[in-house]
């Protein structure tokens, strides 16, 4: 059998080889793409000529060519130009071409316009993009800091008008709470950004709020569900989060109807927090069987045998427990299939990670606004990433008030079906 073999030397070549070819690829691809629009152009207005019988729109050369930043690096464009002579009735100024392909000032494709500031996101400091990406991009590419920085003002703009759209089309049947804090860099004080993650009917997952918040405190969030409210936001059936006060007392008040769930591992880190290191392997058992019972019956009775164990000797442990019981197994009442979800905020405190990674790397945002602006780019970057919950076609039936016991479906009986169908027919 023949075999090629190469030096390192000649791999070394042959890569920059390949780089080469893709870029040249690049270049007569998005060549041939410009001339196809102009030539498009221009043969749908051939029909408009000046007095004389001349074309008013025909081609005129070529422009400058100019370095183009994109997913192969830097590729070389030369524009083809147009010579259009009509003259807008409207506004008496004279036509102007515009490629939608390649527009005038553009120096980055939008691709690469979109994973710069996702790399500023997740860690990269403006002031390394121009030294870590030169030698892909190359040294024209504009990658300074201050471009960096223009490219993430818009996000500030994006994110007000999320919290102004409308959410009357929007249904969440479960959301997600929960609070993350940040020193800020130039300003004195911290950032306490409020976030609420929804569940809906179709159980796709989506981002519903990014917030400024006061140390989570009742105030700061009923201000964000009553806003939501007036949006159009119906109550959900579930609010999960952890135990901060604010929270469930701002929830009764605006949303009274809907059931709360504790989150059980910031519950289990709490109770582990108030025992001996000596007795948290036994503890972490105990709590564990109560998350992994089979049924709200089993769950009471290993709460009971908590109890028994630790109540003696750790009563305020055992308390933080048995205090948030119904709030603890109202996970319960759900389907089955969607108990993974509701024992914990963690579809928020895994998207928190790249959050905190940014701001190891700044030493915190520098305001309020960009701090926020920041979480709710990497939560909407998340979001296309989270996968919807499991058994989605039964979301719907738990916004209908369908009932579940041990986590099923309970069917009607028969009898109460036709009880219904004579009430509508005497109603009718």
């Amino acid at each position: 059998m023949l075999s090629v073999v190469a030096d390192e030397q000649a791999r070394a070549e042959l890569r920059l080889d390949l780089d080469e070819l893709f870029r040249e690829g690049a270049r007569r691809m998005l060549a041939a793409a410009l001339d196809t629009e102009v030539e498009a152009y221009i043969a749908a207005h051939a029909g408009q000529t000046d007095e004389r019988g001349h074309r008013l729109v025909v081609r005129n050369g070529h422009a400058e060519p100019r370095m183009l930043a994109t997913g192969a690096g830097q590729v070389e464009v030369v524009r083809p130009r147009v010579d259009d002579r009509r003259v807008d009735p409207a506004t008496g100024q004279r036509v102007q071409f515009h490629s939608v392909l390649l527009p005038r000032w553009c120096r980055r494709s939008p691709k690469v316009a979109e994973v710069l500031p996702l790399l500023y996101l997740h860690g990269l400091s403006s002031l390394d993009f121009a030294p870590a990406l030169e030698g892909f991009f190359g040294a024209a590419a504009g990658l300074s800091a201050s471009v960096i920085t223009r490219l993430t003002i818009g996000w500030q703009a994006e994110r007000q008008a999320f919290l102004q759209r409308h959410l009357r089309d929007r249904d969440y049947v479960y959301c997600w709470a929960d609070g993350v804090h940040f020193n800020l860099r130039l300003a004195d004080g911290r950032l306490c950004c409020l976030v609420l993650v929804g569940v809906r009917a179709d159980g796709t997952k989506e981002l519903v709020a990014v917030a400024d918040g006061q140390r989570e405190s009742t105030d700061a969030w009923a201000e964000l569900l009553r806003d939501l409210r007036r949006r159009g936001m119906r109550a959900p059936v579930v609010m999960v989060g952890d135990g901060a006060l604010g929270l469930w007392a701002a929830l009764r008040e605006v949303f009274p109807e809907t059931r709360e769930q504790r989150c059980w591992v910031h519950k289990v880190r709490n109770v582990l927090g108030a025992l001996p290191k000596s007795v948290h392997a036994g503890a972490r058992r105990a709590l564990g069987e109560i998350l992994g019972a089979e049924d709200r019956a089993h769950a009471e009775r290993a709460i009971e045998a908590l109890v028994t164990d630790y109540g003696a000797k750790w009563p305020k442990a055992v308390a933080k427990v048995v205090d948030d019981r119904e709030a603890l197994l109202a996970f319960f009442d759900f389907p089955a299939e969607h108990w993974l979800h509701l024992r914990t905020t963690n579809p928020i405190e895994s998207t928190f990670s790249p959050v905190r990674a940014r701001t190891r790397v700044t030493k915190g945002p520098g305001s309020k606004d960009a701090g926020l602006a920041m979480v709710f780019k990497l939560l909407e970057a998340a979001e296309g990433r989270w996968r919807a919950v499991n058994g989605p076609h039964l979301v719907a039936l738990t916004r209908a008030g369908a009932r579940f016991e041990k986590g099923r479906l309970v069917e009607r009986p028969k009898e109460e079906n036709q009880t219904d169908e004579r009430t509508d027919e005497v109603a009718a």
